[in-house]
């Protein structure tokens, strides 16, 4: 009986964690959030912070993740609560799609071509507009 008991057990705290990591809003918070953090390092550079080609490599790995794993994390079940995901999101996935699939193409070359300072500063701004683009017409405006 006590096996059947912590089978069960078991069983109910295993659904709960995977239920609570599908939570689409907190995955695709904990991503964006990874991408801010990525972001503050590589925008302080493009204002004279000394160059550090590991950091820029490592930003192009989360902005590659978040372009292949977020257009799955915007499901109809997500268009409330705690988000900053504007209503547009869901009128427009197309684009969204487009969008996303465009940042995809952006660190693939980034990471191809970035090899030193010049070539960061002459191929990141570009990526960034692509990102700033979506927040623009997808995210709501912080108070």
């Amino acid at each position: 009986m006590k096996r059947w008991v912590l089978a069960g057990l078991a069983l109910v705290v295993g659904v709960g964690a995977v239920l609570a990591d599908g939570d689409a809003i907190v995955q695709r918070r904990k991503l964006m959030k990874a991408n801010g953090e990525a972001t503050k390092t590589v925008v302080a550079m493009l204002k004279g912070a000394p160059f550090d080609l590991s950091a820029v490599q490592a930003a192009l790995k989360s902005y590659g993740e978040a372009a292949a794993t977020a257009p799955a994390l915007f499901p109809d079940d997500s268009k409330t609560g705690d988000t900053n995901a504007l209503p547009a999101i869901w009128d427009d996935k197309a684009d969204v799609d487009a969008r996303f699939a465009k940042l995809a193409a952006d660190v693939k070359a980034a990471s191809a071509g970035i090899v030193d300072e010049a070539s960061f500063k002459a191929q990141m701004p570009a990526l960034l507009k692509n990102c700033g683009g979506c927040h623009e017409l997808y995210r709501a405006k912080k108070s």
